[in-house]
């Protein structure tokens, strides 16, 4: 079994190392959704803000952390807000360019990795998504993302993830096992040959609430069709606030 690395969080030369593993994905999705409208759990996160935090999405500064193909991004853009997506894959930044400009919506699209350094201000972010894009970090890439989020989100600034969860699914127990990644609770997806890094609920909390203030973190179950099989996703859905 991988060895479970130390729960401190430290600098590293990190990334996901899979840039091309997703920009093969994007031109050839197998995993991703083609949908190109906005992730539910995002309108979900937004509708939160307005009606519980009393805080309106307009004329904000978002960071849409794994962009893909500008589902996200482009909505909020929509929306009157000023918008910088990162995101790794050539591909998946030309198709959301494109939605972008057929919508009329502005974004900044950058591409990057969302396990690096980030060209942003300190300070600068109201509010930061990562719809399920830092899963494929390494944990040196992880370490960097938290640390760049945290700088770069003003204070009192929210922070949505969907990360995968690891607890109550067979389906992740069974490819911990048989298919298990280089770091602690990583799988590779053999198909595609990508890694994936899963989180229990201890490790989630024990993790984000170094740099956030969990506002709320609920599991969710979907499902999702892979190479002609429908295979069960466990979600965490993580509201924090800087």
């Amino acid at each position: 079994m991988p060895a479970r690395p130390h729960k401190s969080i430290s600098s590293g030369a990190g990334g996901s190392n899979q840039g091309s593993i997703w920009d093969r994905e994007y031109k050839n999705p197998k995993l991703v959704t083609k949908n190109d409208g906005p992730n539910a759990d995002t309108l979900r996160f937004l509708k939160y803000l307005k009606k519980d935090q009393k805080y309106k999405v307009e004329n904000r500064n978002i960071l849409d952390l794994g962009s893909g193909t500008g589902r996200n991004a482009n909505y909020i853009a929509e929306k009157g807000n000023i918008v910088i997506g990162i995101e790794i894959s050539k591909t998946a930044i030309e198709i959301a360019k494109s939605r972008a400009q057929e919508l009329g919506a502005k974004v900044d699209y950058r591409i990057g990795d969302i396990g690096a350094h980030l060209d942003i201000e300190d300070n600068f972010i109201d509010i930061a998504l990562d719809v399920t894009s830092s899963n494929s970090l390494n944990e040196a890439g992880r370490a960097i993302y938290l640390k760049e989020t945290h700088r770069v989100l003003k204070d009192g600034g929210y922070f949505f993830v969907r990360a995968l969860c690891k607890d109550g699914n067979k389906n992740v127990r069974n490819l911990l096992k048989t298919s298990p990644g280089k770091e602690y609770d990583t799988y590779v997806i053999k198909e595609i040959g990508l890694t994936e890094r899963v989180f229990s609920k201890e490790d989630f909390i024990e993790l984000y609430s170094q740099y956030f203030k969990i506002l709320s973190l609920t599991k969710k179950t979907s499902y999702t069709t892979f190479n002609n099989r429908i295979y069960k996703r466990n979600y965490w859905l993580a509201y924090l606030q800087e």
